[in-house]
């Protein structure tokens, strides 16, 4: 059997699991990186406010007092509050620095 006919008759046997060619997946995967994420910072009963306002400072970049202070009250109130939207590493690297001093945080997809 000539070798086309071949690969046409194993993608249309129904016992088979097709695969995605590498390109695709790199594709989907350098995409994923780049969709937006969101940290969230989560009110706790530990830190003090000054605290999570300098952990802010430190831990955002391009982040001014004002809104690390409206950021802080957020969470205070509503036990939340949306740090950043970014994509995926830069996300990580927030989430990874404000749990470094002592603050909790995760990430969501935007």
């Amino acid at each position: 059997m000539p070798e086309a006919s071949s690969n046409q008759a194993q993608t249309e046997d129904p016992g088979r699991v097709a695969t995605v060619p590498r390109e695709r997946q790199e594709e989907r995967t350098h995409t994923r990186a780049l969709d937006p994420y969101q940290v969230i910072l989560h009110n706790d009963e530990v830190n003090s406010m000054d605290h999570v306002v300098r952990s802010l400072l430190r831990s955002v970049p391009g982040l001014n007092t004002k809104k690390a202070v409206d950021i802080m009250m957020e969470a205070h109130n509503t036990g939340r509050a949306q740090v950043i939207v970014c994509p995926l590493e830069l996300a990580e690297l927030v989430r990874e620095r404000l749990e470094s001093c002592g603050l909790t945080a995760t990430i969501e997809q935007a």
